[in-house]
């Protein structure tokens, strides 16, 4: 298989977007449950009809695009809102990227170990782990790169991310992703209860670190990504400076509204099908 993914990635971006349609409208076509599960959530969101057929073909560029990603040669990239970073890295708090199941989320870190990473100052990002052991060796692998660091989803490695935060460096996290047992709480998502994870409002509280919003739109016709990068907007009644609120209860609800707002305003993009409400599982 890892050969296969190497062949894959010299295929240019347009023919493995254009594969990836036609690889997420087969799975929504034979998948009862995840076309049950992607229609539901995007109800649940209220968007219509033409933004979820979209997002039907998006999820399978998503998965298409990972060979040129992990193995390929570099893809084009643009930036919206780049100031911002730079704003965060000048005032020298460690920075924390939020980032959903929005568009291209993987090429968001590898944007950022490139043009800041090297320079400025690294980045750190959680992973788990595939279950087969192929996959594990290759995504380790091609997740490494210089600026772009990766830490396993355990006690130990998030000690390591609130090191990297309290040095002055970044994480890159996706708080819509559900947490093993005892690591979240039932919040909100959409209106429905979701197990949301706790660890990115822990990090950035006790890092005292400044929160980002960041996501990756998948330009059409294989042209690339476009980066956005936005600050944090403070959508409850937080005190400090980035708007989160010292209680872990409350700014996990602020992180939900926040992905919520960044998520409706794209939602051909955003990753329906993902099992957001699913019952966590115990872990480490």
């Amino acid at each position: 298989m890892t050969a296969l993914f190497r062949l894959l990635s010299y295929l240019p971006l347009w023919l493995l977007h254009a594969g990836g349609v036609a690889l997420g409208w087969l799975a929504f076509l034979v998948s009862g449950s995840y076309r049950q599960r992607l229609l539901v959530h995007a109800s649940l969101a209220g968007v219509g009809r033409n933004a979820w057929m979209r997002a039907v073909g998006e999820a399978g560029k998503l998965v298409a695009e990972l060979p040129r990603l992990w193995l390929g040669p570099a893809v084009p990239v643009e930036w919206d809102g780049e100031q911002h970073i730079r704003a965060a890295l000048a005032a020298g708090r460690g920075i924390v990227f939020l980032t959903p199941h929005l568009g291209c989320f993987e090429v968001t870190a590898q944007a950022y170990a490139q043009r800041f990473g090297q320079s400025e100052r690294a980045m750190t990002v959680l992973y788990r782990a595939p279950r087969k052991a192929w996959l594990a060796r290759l995504v380790v692998a091609s997740r490494a790169r210089p600026g772009l660091h990766t830490v396993p989803a355990t006690l130990a490695g998030v000690k390591q991310l609130l090191k990297a935060l309290k040095t002055g460096n970044c994480v890159g996290l996706l708080p819509d992703q559900v947490p093993p047992q005892h690591q979240g709480l039932w919040t909100p998502f959409f209106g429905k209860p979701a197990y949301t994870m706790t660890l990115s409002a822990r990090l950035a509280l006790q890092a005292d670190a400044t929160v980002l919003l960041a996501w990756g739109e998948r330009l059409p016709w294989g042209r690339g990504y476009l980066v956005h990068v936005s600050p944090w907007a403070g959508v409850a009644h937080g005190s400090q400076e980035q708007g989160l609120d010292a209680d872990l209860e409350c700014a996990v609800r602020q992180i939900n509204q926040a992905m919520e707002a960044l998520i409706l305003a794209h939602p051909s993009q955003y990753l329906w099908g993902y099992d957001r409400y699913k019952q966590p599982k115990e872990g480490g």
